[in-house]
């Protein structure tokens, strides 16, 4: 899965990066980004223009009762986008590319490494990114959702979800799991509203490849998402965090 990921690129270097429009004022340098955070995404317009827009991180369902949904929707499967009920239709219609400059993955201790005082593996953060410091372009779906007790004055929401597929052999020593990361070729594809051929878009959706990312340890303060910074992805020595980890 994909819970926290960094955001520290600009919405104007972000619209410059994929060709964009800026609509969106900007949302802040954030190192820490967690569910329910507000998002940058890159949208399709309907003049087929590309445009940066906010999200809240956790997909709400159109149809859904209640906004608190979306805290279980961070992450969709690529393996079942087209059977879930949250998914499938947005699946087809509304597709986006979430921008992250890095993201975050928790691997168990191995054995013999620090143990927490209840006796278990230690869970160690990493912080994985591309080697050459561009952004990640992740595959996202998005959704429009109105609290229905609120009636007509009540605003529309927009949210996201981050697509994610099995881990390459990079990801494999930390997690099964990484988001989905798209080449350049095949944005437009992925973002145009008209293409609404599922099985093909779902060719898109497989793991990077091995050389794309890199990845290093960081410090256990990533794991309190009041911690912000820039220094939580700066490379850790295990050594030192033995003692720190509870």
């Amino acid at each position: 899965m994909c819970g926290r990921f960094v955001s520290s690129s600009t919405p104007e270097r972000i619209a410059a990066y994929f060709g964009a429009e800026n609509a969106v004022d900007p949302l802040g340098e954030n190192y820490n980004v967690a569910p329910t955070n507000d998002i940058y995404g890159v949208v399709a317009t309907s003049d087929d223009a590309l445009e940066v827009q906010a999200f809240h991180w956790g997909l709400i369902p159109l149809w859904a009762k209640e906004r608190k949904i979306g805290q279980r929707m961070i992450n969709a499967r690529s393996e079942t986008l087209a059977e879930k009920a949250a998914f499938k239709g947005v699946f087809k219609k509304h597709r986006c590319i979430i921008p992250m400059d890095g993201f975050y993955e928790w691997a168990t201790g191995v054995e013999g490494g620090p143990l927490t005082k209840a006796g278990k593996p230690a869970k160690r953060p990493y912080f994985i990114h591309r080697l050459d410091g561009q952004p990640l372009a992740v595959a996202g779906l998005w959704s429009a959702w109105k609290d229905r007790t609120e009636g007509p004055v009540g605003e529309w929401l927009h949210s996201a979800t981050v697509v994610t597929t099995s881990a390459n052999s990079t990801m494999e020593a930390v997690h099964n799991r990484m988001p989905v990361i798209l080449p350049k070729a095949m944005w437009n594809i992925w973002l145009d509203p008209s293409n609404q051929n599922i099985d093909m878009l779902a060719k898109l959706l497989v793991p990077a490849p091995d050389h794309l990312l890199t990845m290093h340890e960081v410090s256990t303060d990533v794991n309190n998402v009041r911690n912000e910074g820039r220094d939580l992805i700066a490379p850790c020595n295990s050594e030192r965090q033995e003692n720190m980890l509870d």
